[in-house]
């Protein structure tokens, strides 16, 4: 079975919807410059790859240029604050544990039920939904430390590069998260 992609970089939505420019996501980019008046100058790229990362996904850019797999409910990008290194923090939706899944007797009838799917989509239940039928969602959250050595090297103060290198950064940070969790994301695709 081939492993998810956990996330993807939507370049043709991107360039489909450009104002001005040949990209949204550097158009935005370009708006918000001002969110990375902290980054220039420093030696580490976490700084940079928090913010661009930001900019590139929902809500800040909606639809994100960066896109993300059914299941995945939240991604983030930090800085650790123990080493200064950079941490991925993102929620999944996962199927209820073995312990409840293996014995149905702890429900006692009351019709338990997951995550709400709506065309294929992982939804909260509606408070309509909740007012008749008990719901049990079950998340993972995975937080791991993202490799720094593909990031690109961040120039003393901004310029014209900007969008591009918050393009490159956006697009190493994909791959990282990929190779990360696809092989969880993909036992998960199996569950129910």
């Amino acid at each position: 079975m081939a492993p998810s992609s956990v996330a993807w970089i939507d370049h043709h939505y991107d360039r489909e919807n450009a104002g001005l420019g040949r990209s949204r996501f550097a158009e935005h980019v370009w708006v918000n410059a001002k969110e990375f008046d902290d980054c220039w100058g420093d030696i580490s790229p976490v700084g940079f790859a928090c913010v661009a990362w930001r900019l590139a996904t929902a809500p800040h850019l909606d639809p994100g240029f960066v896109r993300f797999h059914r299941r995945v409910l939240s991604a983030a990008c930090r800085r650790n604050t123990w080493d200064g290194s950079l941490t991925a923090a993102v929620e999944l939706v996962a199927p209820w544990p073995a312990a409840l899944s293996g014995s149905q007797a702890w429900t006692q009838d009351r019709g338990w039920r997951g995550w709400p799917e709506t065309f294929g989509q992982f939804l909260a239940p509606s408070q309509q939904e909740l007012s008749r039928t008990p719901h049990l969602r079950s998340t993972l959250t995975a937080e791991a430390p993202l490799a720094l050595t593909e990031l690109p090297k961040l120039p003393e103060s901004p310029g014209p590069e900007l969008p591009d290198l918050a393009e490159r950064t956006v697009t190493v940070l994909v791959r990282e998260l990929n190779d990360l969790l696809a092989p969880m994301l993909t036992q998960l695709g199996g569950a129910r």
